[in-house]
């Protein structure tokens, strides 16, 4: 396991590199200027020396000075103050894209993690009822729910349960942040879809575990079939679970995006929408690289996570 997680950081580099060159010559190709908007046009001489200052006159010049400064280049060599520095933000003055990271990118986190949580209960909880109890009722309504979940948008969940609960029942309010109610609602939407793959990847792998041999074997032996349910065949059900939830749990932050927009969340979502239709390539530059490091991270956690839960697996 210890050479897998080497083998893997050290591929991580390479990886971000790979996202880095691609991501800049998608941003680079918007059309506009990022420092002409519609309500604030400065005489071309302030553009000119605003692109200079900024590197953005030339792609080679602004790709290369980019990755020194967010690759810690810039830091060593003593031309900047940060470690990681993404560089001014465009859209707000005296921001930085660190400081606007820093201050939103927690309140996704915690909406994301709620999201996990919630879709890891509403997930294994339908695909056991529906594995136990295969072909009845229970079963039938937790397919349908899934197949709700996986085929409407998380814009489309999200109206509806604001229309439904905080419109025509005030359950919870419109556009506030800080409180469980808050968090509860967008991260409800966000869940839904994930829960319903979940439930699909618990259900099939719970009927193809409660038909082996060993499950008999412990049956036979008097074990509770609570038990034999949750300690034995959801261990291994749960491979296929484990194994979705690093690319869920990016899903899940990239996904919020849109969410964050109908629910009004202050996090980093709505920052990066802005920043794609002002053409804000240092925003967009940097909350792709976090994201990207996110994701990869987490699938590697993942990978050693279900090297523990079996030891049994190689994971190149």
């Amino acid at each position: 396991m210890t050479a897998m997680i080497i083998r893997r950081l050290i591929q991580l580099p390479f990886i971000l590199l790979a996202i880095y060159t691609v991501t800049f010559a998608l941003a680079w190709m918007i059309p506009g200027n990022p420092l002409e908007r519609e309500d604030r046009k400065p005489p071309e001489a302030i553009v000119e020396a605003m692109k200079a200052q900024y590197k953005l006159d030339s792609p080679t010049t602004f790709y290369f000075s980019y990755l020194k400064n967010v690759t810690g280049i810039a830091y060593v060599a003593g031309e900047s103050d940060r470690v990681v520095n993404f560089g001014p933000c465009l859209q707000y003055q005296d921001w930085s894209v660190n400081e606007l990271i820093g201050g939103t990118l927690p309140v996704s986190m915690v909406l994301g993690m709620a999201a996990i949580i919630l879709a890891l209960v509403i997930g294994l909880t339908a695909g056991v009822i529906g594995a136990v109890k295969p072909g009845g009722i229970l079963d039938f309504g937790s397919l349908m729910i899934a197949l709700v979940g996986i085929s409407l948008p998380s814009f489309v969940i999200g109206t509806v349960l604001l229309i439904i609960l905080a419109v025509r029942f005030p359950v919870f309010r419109i556009g506030g942040w800080g409180s469980f109610g808050d968090v509860f609602l967008p991260a409800l939407t966000l869940s839904l879809p994930i829960a319903a793959y979940i439930a699909r990847l618990t259900r099939l792998g719970m009927i193809d575990t409660l038909g082996e041999d060993y499950i008999r074997t412990a049956r036979a032996k008097g074990v509770p079939e609570y038990r034999v349910v949750l300690r034995h065949a959801l261990k291994v059900a749960f491979l296929p679970v484990l194994s979705f939830l690093g690319p869920a749990a990016a899903a899940v932050m990239t996904g919020s995006f849109v969410v964050e927009k109908v629910f009004n969340v202050p996090g980093i979502g709505q920052h990066f929408v802005n920043s794609v239709l002002n053409k804000d390539i240092f925003v967009i530059m940097g909350i792709v690289l976090t994201y990207s490091t996110m994701l990869i991270v987490f699938n590697l956690v993942v990978d050693v996570m279900y090297r523990w839960v079996d030891p049994r697996i190689e994971i190149a």
